[in-house]
C-alpha cells in the first residue's frame, strides 16, 4: 500500500501546509515557492495552481522551473478575471499543488465561492497543498485587525481550516525590516510606497499584527503540545509556556490571592487559571455568592475559572497543575491556628514538598491563622487513639498511686472517666471500649479492696466500674454519630455545590460541549461523550469532549443510561463513586435537555422559515394579482387604441398613448426586478463583490435611468461632497458592490419621487465620518405616519397607501436587504420641516482599497 492510498485502496487525504504572515510583503509566497523547489528536487510532482506575484521580480523569478496549470478566465460585469482552474488541477493530479492566497473569494460562477474550499477539494483528492494566508484574514482576528488598522478585510478564512493544517509555518520579519523592504520597492510600486507607509504599514500597526500572529501560532503550538503529552501519557511539567495556577477556597482571602497571582502572571506574560477544589467530605465548600464574585473577578482579569473534586487537596491541586502544564502555583498561607498546624503539616507544606519543578508562591493575607480546626478521624488519629487507650489509663494509674490516700475511690473513678472520654474523642468507639476496660481493670486492681487482686468485694465498686464502661461507650457513640452526620452533611454540601456549578453553567448560556467539558474537568476525566440512540437502534455521538475522542459504551469506565436507554453519558477516566454518579446523572439530564432544546430551536427556526415563506407567498399573490394586471391592462388598452382604425388619432394623442405604454412597461420592469431581487435575498444566494466606488458615479448613473422630469426634481448637494472632488481618491467613496448600490439608490429615489409630491424636490448628499460614509436621500413629502417606522421596510405593504397600482411594496425591503448584504445599514428619519430622509451607511473606501482595485 503506497503513502497516497488508504487500506481500501482509496486516495488518502492530502496534507496542508500553510505559510502564515502578519502582513503583505513578509515573504510568504517566496517561502512557499522555495519549499516547492526543494520538493521538486527530491522528485515530487509539483505544479503551480495559482500564485500571485504582485509584480515582485524576486518572487516571479522563483516560478522558473515549476510547471504552471493555466488559469481559466471568468467574465464578471464586463471584467475578465483569471481564477484557478480547479478541474484542470484535479485532472492533472500532481503530488503537490501551490495555491496562493487561501482567503481569496472566487469569481461568481466558480465551483466554490472561496479558494479555501477549492483547497479542501484538492486535499480530499489526495493532493498535498502549499498555501499562504495573512493573519488579518483569519475569521477570529478579523475584527481585531480592523480596529487596529482601520481597514475591514472582506475576505476571511475560518480558523478551523487553518488549525487542521498539518503544518503552519510563521513567516516573520520585524516591522522595521518590512518597512525597509517596502521603501526599496520590493512590495509595492514606487508611487504606492508613501501612501502605504503612512496608512496600513505604520510601525505601530505592523507591531500589533506581528504580536497577533505570534500569539495565534503560539496557541496552536500549545494545543499540539497538549495533544502530544496526552497521547504519550506525559504528566511531568514541561516549562514550554508560563502558566500560573492560583488555588482559592472561596474565603475572604480568595480575591487577594487572585489579584496577586494576576500580577505574577502579567509580569511573566503568563496565562492565569483560577482553581477551586471541592473536597470529598464537602467541608471545604464555598457559598455560591462567594464563587460568583470569584468568577466575575477572574473574568475581569482575563483568567479562566476551574472547579475540580478531590479528597486529597494537595494531590488534586498538583494533579491539576501538572495536567495544564503549569509552571507556577499560588497558594494562601494556612488559615488554621498554630496548634492545628502542629498536628498536621497543612496543604501548603505538602504542596511545596511534592511540587517538583513547579514554583510555589505562599501569599500572606489577613485571614491567616483565623480558622478553627475541624475535627476529623484520619488513620493517624485512629492509631493515636489506640495508643492513648493503653497509655492514658496507665499514666493516670501512676498519677493516682503517687497521690496515695489523697484521692477517694469516687474521685479516682471520675479521673479514669476523663481519660476514657479523651480517648473516645480522639479515636472512637473501639478505642474508648479498650480504654474503659483497661481503666476498670486498673481501678479494680490498684484501688478497690481487696487491692492487687481482680476481686470486687463491694457491689458499689462493681456498679462504678460498669457505669464507667457504659458512659464511655455512650460518649464515643455520640461522638461517632456527630462525626458521621458531619461527613454526610459535608457530602451533601459537596453535591449541592457541584449541582450549583453545573446548573449555573447552563444558566449562563453554556452550550452542550461546554457542559461536557466542565464535567470532564471537574471529575478529572480524559473524555466525556453524550450518545443518542437512533431509530435503527445504533448509538451515535451527539457531543463529545476530550483529546481521546468519543467514548463508546463498551469502553467507558463510567456510563449513565437516561430515558430508558435513549441516551448514554459515557466517561473515560477514574471511576466515580456512588455520590458522584448521583450528581452525574443530574448533569446528564441537563445535557440531554440542552440537546433537546437545541433540536427544538432548530425545528422552531425551520417552522418559522416555512411560516414566513407561506406569509410572503400569500402576500405576493394578493399584491401581484392586482399590480401585474393594472399596467398590463393599460398597455393592452393603449395598443388597442393605436391599432384601431375607427378613430384617427392626432400625433400628440398618439405620443401620449405611447408615453403611457412606456410608463406602464417601466412599472412592470421595476416590479419584476424587485420580485427577483426579493427572491434572491430570501434564498440567501446574494454574493456582493465589494470594490471602491464613488458616490458621485453611482448617483449620476442612477439619474440617467430616470425620466427627464424626475431628474429635474433631484438636487445634488455638493456642499456635503456627494459630487466628489477632482483628486484621485474620489472622496467620499464607499466599499460596496456598484450594481447593488445603484439598485439601492434607484429604489430610494423612486420611493421619494412617488411619495414626496409632484413639485417637491429630492435632495441627495453624502458625508464621511469615522471610516463610514452616509448617503442621504431626503424628500419634503408627508413623512411617516406616527408609529409606523418599524414596518417601513417590511415587504408587500405601503404605509398608509391604499392604492396598489404603484407597486407591491418591495422597493424599500430590497434596498435594505442589498445594503445589509454589503455590510451597511439603511435607516429612516424625519426630514426637518416635514418629509422622510433615508440614510445609507456603508464602509468608506481607503486608499489601499483603491490601489487593490487598480491591481
Amino acid at each position: 500500500m503506497s503513502r497516497g492510498e488508504t487500506a481500501r485502496g482509496e486516495p488518502a487525504r492530502g496534507e496542508l501546509r500553510i505559510y502564515l504572515g502578519a502582513a503583505p510583503g513578509v515573504g510568504k509566497t517566496y517561502a512557499m515557492l522555495g519549499e516547492a523547489h526543494r520538493r521538486a528536487e527530491r522528485g515530487a510532482d509539483v505544479v503551480v495552481a495559482v500564485v500571485e506575484t504582485h509584480g515582485r521580480a524576486q518572487t516571479a523569478g522563483l516560478l522558473d522551473g515549476l510547471e504552471m496549470v493555466p488559469r481559466r478566465t471568468v467574465e464578471h460585469r464586463g471584467v475578465a478575471l483569471a481564477e484557478m482552474d480547479l478541474d484542470a488541477v484535479l485532472a492533472r493530479r500532481p503530488q503537490v499543488a501551490l495555491v496562493d492566497e487561501l482567503a481569496h473569494s472566487n469569481a461568481p460562477g466558480s465551483t466554490n465561492p472561496f479558494r479555501w474550499q477549492d483547497v479542501q477539494t484538492l486535499l480530499d483528492a489526495g493532493i498535498d497543498v502549499l498555501s499562504t494566508v495573512n493573519v488579518q484574514h483569519l475569521e477570529s482576528l478579523n475584527d481585531v485587525v480592523a480596529r487596529i488598522t482601520g481597514t475591514v478585510q472582506r475576505e476571511t478564512v475560518p480558523d478551523d481550516v487553518v488549525r487542521r493544517a498539518e503544518q503552519v509555518e510563521l513567516v516573520d520579519i520585524t516591522p522595521e525590516a518590512l518597512r525597509r523592504r517596502l521603501s526599496h520597492g520590493n512590495v509595492y510600486r514606487p508611487e504606492q510606497v508613501d501612501a502605504a507607509m503612512t496608512n496600513y504599514f505604520r510601525a505601530g500597526n505592523l507591531t500589533a499584527l506581528r504580536e497577533l500572529a505570534l500569539l495565534w501560532v503560539a496557541d496552536q503550538v500549545d494545543t499540539a503540545l497538549a495533544r502530544y503529552r496526552d497521547e504519550h501519557h506525559i504528566t511531568a511539567t514541561w516549562e514550554a509556556r508560563e502558566r500560573v495556577v492560583v488555588s482559592v477556597t472561596g474565603g475572604a482571602e480568595s480575591e487577594t490571592l487572585i489579584r496577586r497571582a494576576s500580577r505574577i502572571a502579567s509580569r511573566a506574560g503568563a496565562e492565569l487559571l483560577v482553581v477551586h477544589i471541592v473536597r470529598g467530605d464537602g467541608l471545604a465548600g464555598a457559598p455560591p455568592t462567594a464563587m460568583g464574585r470569584i468568577r466575575r473577578l477572574a473574568d475581569a482579569l482575563g483568567a479562566t475559572t476551574h472547579t475540580i473534586t478531590g479528597d486529597d487537596i494537595p494531590g488534586a491541586l498538583l494533579d491539576f497543575a501538572r495536567g495544564v502544564n503549569a509552571t507556577q502555583l499560588v497558594l494562601g498561607t494556612s488559615r488554621r491556628s498554630r496548634w492545628a498546624r502542629i498536628l498536621t503539616e497543612g496543604v501548603g507544606a505538602r504542596v511545596v514538598q511534592n511540587s517538583g519543578p513547579i514554583d510555589v508562591h505562599l501569599v500572606t493575607h489577613d485571614q491567616a491563622g483565623s480558622a478553627r480546626a475541624i475535627p476529623r478521624r484520619p488513620r493517624r488519629r485512629r492509631l493515636l487513639g489506640w495508643a492513648a487507650a493503653v497509655a492514658g489509663p496507665a499514666a493516670m494509674t501512676g498519677v493516682l498511686l503517687g497521690l496515695g490516700q489523697v484521692a477517694t475511690f469516687a474521685s479516682q473513678g471520675v479521673l479514669y472517666f476523663l481519660v476514657v472520654l479523651g480517648v473516645a474523642l480522639l479515636g472512637g468507639i473501639p478505642q474508648a471500649v479498650l480504654a474503659a476496660a483497661f481503666s476498670g481493670l486498673l481501678l479494680n486492681y490498684f484501688f478497690t479492696d481487696p487491692r492487687y487482686t481482680f476481686t470486687v468485694a463491694q457491689p458499689d465498686n462493681l456498679v462504678t466500674l460498669l457505669v464507667l464502661m457504659v458512659v464511655a461507650v455512650a460518649v464515643a457513640a455520640l461522638v461517632d454519630t456527630a462525626a458521621r452526620r458531619t461527613r454526610e452533611a459535608g457530602a451533601a454540601s459537596r453535591e449541592a455545590e457541584l449541582l450549583t456549578l453545573f446548573s449555573s453553567s447552563v444558566l449562563r448560556g453554556a452550550d452542550l460541549s461546554a457542559l461536557l467539558d466542565r464535567v470532564r474537568e471537574t471529575y478529572g476525566q480524559q473524555a466525556v461523550s453524550l450518545l443518542r440512540r437512533e431509530e435503527d437502534g445504533r448509538l451515535t455521538v451527539a457531543a463529545t469532549t476530550g483529546p481521546t475522542g468519543p467514548v463508546p459504551v463498551e469502553t467507558a469506565d463510567t456510563s449513565t443510561e437516561l430515558l430508558d436507554g435513549a441516551y448514554h453519558l459515557t466517561l473515560r477516566g477514574p471511576e466515580l463513586s456512588g455520590r458522584e454518579r448521583r450528581v452525574l446523572r443530574s448533569v446528564a439530564h441537563q445535557a440531554v435537555g440542552l440537546l433537546q432544546q437545541a433540536e427544538l430551536a432548530r425545528r422552531a427556526d425551520s417552522a418559522a422559515g416555512v411560516a414566513e415563506g407561506d406569509r410572503l407567498r400569500r402576500a405576493l399573490l394578493s399584491a401581484v394579482s392586482h399590480d401585474l394586471r393594472t399596467p398590463l391592462a393599460a398597455v393592452k388598452a393603449s395598443v388597442s387604441s393605436l391599432r384601431s382604425t375607427d378613430v384617427a388619432l392626432a400625433p400628440e394623442d398618439a405620443d401620449e398613448i405611447l408615453a403611457g405604454i412606456e410608463t406602464s412597461t417601466d412599472q412592470l420592469a421595476a416590479l419584476v426586478d424587485n420580485l427577483l431581487d426579493s427572491s434572491r435575498l430570501a434564498a440567501g444566494v446574494l454574493t456582493p463583490q465589494a470594490v471602491p466606488v464613488s458616490c458621485e458615479e453611482v448617483v449620476q448613473r442612477t439619474l440617467l435611468e430616470l425620466r427627464r422630469t424626475d431628474r429635474e426634481r433631484i438636487v445634488i448637494d455638493g456642499g456635503n461632497d456627494v459630487t466628489g472632488s477632482t483628486d484621485d481618491e474620489l472622496v467620499p467613496a464607499v466599499l460596496a458592490d456598484p450594481g447593488l448600490l445603484e439598485r439601492v439608490v434607484a429604489n430610494l429615489l423612486t420611493n421619494a419621487l412617488r411619495y414626496a409630491g409632484d413639485d417637491a424636490a429630492i435632495t441627495v448628499s453624502a458625508a464621511e465620518l469615522g471610516g463610514r460614509v452616509t448617503l442621504r436621500i431626503a424628500d419634503t413629502g408627508h413623512g411617516l405616519p406616527r408609529g409606523s417606522a418599524d414596518h417601513l421596510f417590511e415587504p408587500f405593504q405601503r404605509l398608509g397607501d391604499r392604492d396598489t397600482s404603484t407597486g407591491v411594496g418591495l422597493g424599500l425591503a430590497v434596498a435594505r436587504g442589498f445594503t445589509e448584504a454589503m455590510g451597511g445599514t439603511l435607516t429612516a428619519e424625519d426630514t426637518p420641516g416635514g418629509g422622510l430622509t433615508m440614510l445609507v451607511d456603508l464602509p468608506a473606501a481607503s486608499a489601499a482599497d483603491w490601489r487593490g482595485a487598480a491591481r
